[in-house]
């Protein structure tokens, strides 16, 4: 491996650890409804991811850049889904008890696992991250191939990190501080979704 290819696994491995909405949404789901769910949650956010990075090794993200109706219609429907997650998490906040009409609560594991993919496909600016990436990581030559084995091994990365999440809090202390803590975490959580969401709408597409 050479360095170049190094650090970009170090970088995405510091912002794929680092608390985010996914993070966080992972913890909640973990907590609230076990750890099954939980993974399905992070398998749905890491296949998110990589099918940005999968486009971005194929050099989707100059059509995006160079089409603004896409990048628009893309940078709206991610904000809307975002904020979206914000409100149902409010909601959690608001009710006495854990309620069905939370956005977080409570899901089949499909449910789960479709709801993770969303929250990274409604994000077109993780293409551009990828896209960083993987020019980081590969040579004036790599070619798309090169491309690929850096998104395999951030693919690799992203596993163990969103799984390790829903590992950890879905353990019965996890749990316990759950029941102590859930309105605070789903004030994280929605102000996580909210922030992400008006970055999104507010910021240049």
């Amino acid at each position: 491996m050479d360095a170049n290819t190094a650090a970009a696994f170090a970088v995405y491995l510091v912002g794929a650890a680092s608390p985010g909405p996914s993070n966080l949404a992972i913890m909640g789901v973990a907590m609230e409804q076990g750890r099954g769910k939980g993974l399905a949650l992070a398998a749905g956010v890491v296949l998110g991811s990589v099918c940005w990075g999968v486009l971005a090794a194929l050099g989707a993200a100059e059509l995006m850049r160079g089409s603004l109706a896409l990048a628009w219609a893309m940078k709206l429907f991610g904000g809307a889904y975002l904020l979206l997650l914000a409100w149902r998490a409010l909601g959690q906040v608001r009710a006495r008890e854990a309620v069905a009409a939370d956005g977080l609560l409570p899901m089949t594991h499909g449910q789960a696992f479709r709801r993770g993919i969303l929250m990274h496909l409604g994000n077109p600016k993780a293409i551009l991250v990828w896209l960083s990436l993987v020019s980081l990581a590969s040579p004036a030559a790599g070619g798309t191939v090169h491309g690929a084995w850096v998104v395999a091994g951030c693919a690799g990365i992203a596993v163990c990190v969103f799984s390790a999440y829903a590992l950890l809090f879905s353990t019965v202390a996890a749990r316990r501080a759950y029941l102590r803590l859930r309105r605070w975490l789903h004030g994280a959580l929605a102000l996580a979704f909210g922030y992400a969401g008006l970055r999104m709408l507010l910021g240049k597409a």
